[in-house]
């Protein structure tokens, strides 16, 4: 009786506040030019996974070396600033049929770091585990490239566990000083995942609730800790927008609106009141629902779409084109240094 009480509590505070919070308005417009500024050529290079191995290119698509020969990479990658490293997701899974024929199949996550001169000297099977809990996933590192920011399943590692429990954290950069951001887990509902970390220490994540509903928000370091329910209303206001990612200059966050009439990428604002619509898949064609990621300049984005192809395209919506596939080629990083 008591959990269906709070189910109740929670249904009605979504409600409350989807009457009175006013939902954001997805603009079809795209940045003019003279926000967006001087655009030149994409500089730096490209990271992303081909049949589960990392691959680094030129943002014309050129001169694609494999990296790391890991085979089970998966999700988001993430460079270091000095261009040396690229930490990376590794997932595996484990069947569980417990002795009352419950369980199922169940997915396992893990971050590593590669090194790009290990590449170079033919060592394509090099790389060091960050993490071992079996449920650490998205990393990202800090503008200062000290700290990785990551969200994790708490309950990854425990062959009776009935529900995921995530929560988001920083380590550093070698993987040690692990601390959880936030503990969430007051019900089995309301959770966040997918953050991205500007430089003032500002975190852009995707909240989910009431098992299937999710929205953006940004939460200033100095409120990172508010209570679910604030954070709800927050994510309310930006429904069905998720994989946030910051740009190096910390003036744009880029996401992905996955509702079944949109699933276009846009940029907004840092505080969210302006949204620019970037690219739209052609029709049978979707993005993948991982972080695009910006060029160090912040003028240009990188990102994948489900026919297994890589693009770019520049913030106002021009240059767009197809770097590699379609194929095996998924979730690109561009490097944070030209």
């Amino acid at each position: 009786m008591k959990h269906s009480l709070l189910q109740l509590r929670n249904l009605c505070l979504t409600l409350v506040i989807l009457a009175t919070a006013p939902a954001i308005a997805m603009s079809a417009e795209s940045l003019p030019a003279e926000k967006a500024g001087t655009i030149g050529k994409p500089q730096g290079k490209i990271a992303f996974i081909r049949e589960g191995n990392v691959w680094v290119m030129t943002p014309s698509g050129a001169n694609q070396e494999l990296i790391s020969k890991s085979l089970n990479a998966n999700g988001r990658l993430t460079w270091s600033p000095d261009g040396k490293k690229i930490a990376f997701t590794r997932s595996g899974n484990v069947n569980v049929q417990a002795p009352d024929n419950s369980g199922g199949l169940h997915k396992l996550y893990d971050l590593f770091v590669a090194y790009i001169d290990s590449a170079h000297a033919n060592n394509l099977q090099f790389w060091y585990s960050l993490t071992g809990d079996m449920g650490s996933r998205g990393p990202e590192y800090t503008a200062d490239g000290t700290r990785i920011i990551f969200w994790k399943d708490v309950n990854a590692n425990n062959v009776n566990a009935l529900q995921w429990n995530y929560q988001i954290y920083m380590m550093d950069s070698s993987g040690g000083h692990v601390e959880a951001l936030r503990h969430d887990r007051q019900g089995i509902d309301s959770f966040l995942v997918a953050p991205s970390m500007n430089a003032n220490g500002d975190i852009a994540c995707v909240a989910h609730f009431n098992s299937r509903m999710q929205g953006l928000v940004v939460l200033p370091k100095e409120k990172f800790t508010m209570s679910m329910d604030s954070v709800t209303a927050l994510a309310l206001k930006n429904p069905n927008c998720v994989a946030p990612a910051w740009s190096p200059d910390g003036k744009w966050l880029a996401y992905v609106n996955n509702s079944l009439d949109d699933g276009s990428l846009y940029i907004t604002t840092a505080d969210l009141k302006e949204q620019y619509l970037v690219y739209t898949p052609p029709p049978a064609m979707g993005l993948y629902t991982v972080a695009p990621s910006f060029s160090p300049d912040s003028k240009w984005l990188t990102f994948s779409t489900t026919d297994g192809s890589i693009w770019i395209c520049d913030i106002t919506g021009n240059g767009a084109r197809r770097l590699t596939g379609p194929g095996k080629d998924k979730f690109p990083a561009w490097s944070k240094t030209p």
